[in-house]
């Protein structure tokens, strides 16, 4: 891949499926403020970020920023939950496998609760013989099970740092200034708890004995990527999805003990 000037944050997250900027769902008030505020971001950093600019990005009326997000914090707050809906979409944590562990809202649970009655009236023992033979199978060749994560993993980070590159600017800006700012740091850590859980339910379900301390080097080894991406070693040239695959299994084989 060439370098290149990456497009805005809105312009690359339209182009997600299922995105909020898209004809068929068109974003609301507070979608189209945070789109400029990341946009801004992307443009100008964070000496551009003002209620004023976002009002004119936006194609609001003057004032609209301010009564939605009437101090700087709150503005920010906007920025960042954005950030965290369009990142979503792309990275999907709920495409990854085992993410869903734990997670489950109460409509799903009752869902699951129905499907599995009826699975046990019509199938019984034959589908519980079927789960352990599964699981069995999966101890017996970790090797599929390390493939089938790293597969995952490099899909969704692939298609983040080709597609969505703007992202990664807009992502560091809030994160610089977080440091700068302890009730955005605050904020910002818990919106992250977005990704995080999902990929330590991950790393459980795969078998880690430390889900926890596994899915912070996944973190770790992904951050230092898309640093780099953004503005490191990587700047003009993304790795592939084949280079980054082979970059998780080595990872994933490391915690999981499988060869």
């Amino acid at each position: 891949m060439t370098a290149s000037t990456p497009p805005t944050a809105s312009a690359t997250a339209s182009r997600a499926p299922g995105s909020p900027n898209s004809p068929h769902s068109p974003a609301s008030r507070a979608d189209r403020i945070g789109d400029a505020a990341l946009d801004l971001l992307v443009e100008r950093g964070m000496r551009g970020l003002t209620h004023r600019a976002v009002d004119e990005r936006a194609g609001l009326p003057q004032g609209s920023t301010s009564n939605h997000a009437r101090t700087r914090q709150a503005l920010l707050e906007t920025a960042v939950r954005r950030q965290v809906q369009l990142e979503a979409r792309v990275l999907a944590p709920d495409e990854l496998p085992g993410a869903r562990t734990g997670t489950t809202t109460d409509g799903e649970a009752e869902a699951t609760a129905d499907a599995g009655a009826e699975v046990a009236t019509d199938a019984g023992a034959e589908a519980t013989a079927g789960a352990d033979a599964e699981a069995t199978a999966d101890q017996a060749d970790p090797r599929l099970r390390t493939a089938a994560l790293a597969d995952a993993l490099s899909l969704a980070l692939h298609r983040y740092l080709t597609d969505h590159r703007a992202l990664l600017v807009s992502r560091y800006e809030l994160a610089l200034e977080a440091t700068r700012r302890p009730e955005l740091r605050t904020f910002f850590d818990a919106a992250g708890s977005a990704f995080r859980d999902p990929l330590v339910a991950m790393t459980a379900a795969a078998g880690s004995p430390e889900p926890e301390r596994h899915a912070l080097s996944l973190v770790a080894w992904c951050e230092g990527l898309m640093f780099s991406c953004a503005a490191g070693s990587f700047h003009a040239a993304v790795p592939s999805r084949a280079e980054l695959r082979t970059g998780f299994e080595e990872l994933l084989r490391g915690m999981l003990g499988s060869r």
